[in-house]
């Protein structure tokens, strides 16, 4: 709950410019006591979930039939920048994933080059940090194929999705680290329910990392990087609402 409440109040102080969102913070939170505890309290859960699941433990896959009859869109549904209004209006047929940062070979992908690769499809549970969650069917390579087309060197840790879309002028990113990016059901999506990505949805590209929280599943992915740390990245913390409203960044479920 005290996450959803940080959300809407980031958001209300977005839409009232930068003196709101910093009037809306909460006193507590912002305690560097509180935040190293809460911190620690993150890297515990990270390290007590995968000591007790094996490394490749699949998140649960539904049938056709348990599909969700409506699944919303969340966060941004439409990037506002002229440079996606003009993909979109084109199909993307330009949009073109670029794959760098701690990689041997460097990569420029197009989408005919994306869906022409081995597809992963499963049909999993979206939950949101707000409270609702939906069940649906996603098609796209795994992460991993396309770390090893890139090849990643040595030194490389995390994994960082550089978005399409913007939140109160950041463009929002997220970030994994490689045991999630190269777990099996770690896909960038490009078909969602048997038909292309819908906008809202994050088209032409998406993360899907089943093991994570909805924010995670970074949407309008147009980059992917591999680094060594996240310190230089943005706010340094992995992604946008860890950045902005303190979210944990292993959102493991």
């Amino acid at each position: 709950m005290s996450r959803i409440l940080t959300r809407r109040r980031v958001l209300a102080g977005m839409t009232a410019g930068a003196a709101g969102l910093v009037a809306g913070c909460d006193q507590l939170g912002n305690a560097p006591a509180v935040r190293d505890l809460l911190f620690k309290g993150e890297d515990a859960q990270r390290w007590l979930q995968r000591g007790l699941t094996a490394r490749n433990a699949l998140a649960p896959e539904y049938r056709p039939d348990q599909r969700s009859p409506i699944f919303r869109s969340n966060g941004t549904a439409r990037p506002d920048t002229p440079a996606y209004a003009a993909h979109a209006a084109a199909g993307f047929a330009d949009w073109r994933l670029a794959i760098g940062g701690m990689v041997a070979r460097p990569l420029s992908l197009s989408l005919e080059q994306i869906r022409s690769m081995p597809a992963r499809t499963q049909i999993t549970r979206h939950d949101c940090v707000e409270g609702w969650s939906a069940i649906g069917k996603w098609s796209g390579p795994r992460l991993s194929r396309l770390l090893d087309l890139a090849g990643l060197r040595d030194g490389a840790r995390y994994i960082v999705f550089h978005c399409a879309d913007r939140l109160g002028g950041r463009p929002y990113y997220e970030s994994i680290d490689l045991i999630d990016a190269f777990h099996p059901q770690t896909i960038v999506a490009w078909a969602m329910n048997d038909r292309l990505l819908p906008i809202p949805n994050g088209a032409p590209l998406r993360l899907r990392v089943e093991r994570q929280l909805g924010y995670k599943h970074a949407k309008y992915v147009e980059r992917i990087e591999a680094v060594a740390s996240l310190d230089g990245i943005a706010g340094g913390k992995g992604g946008l609402w860890e950045d902005i409203a303190d979210y944990d960044w292993y959102a493991g479920i």
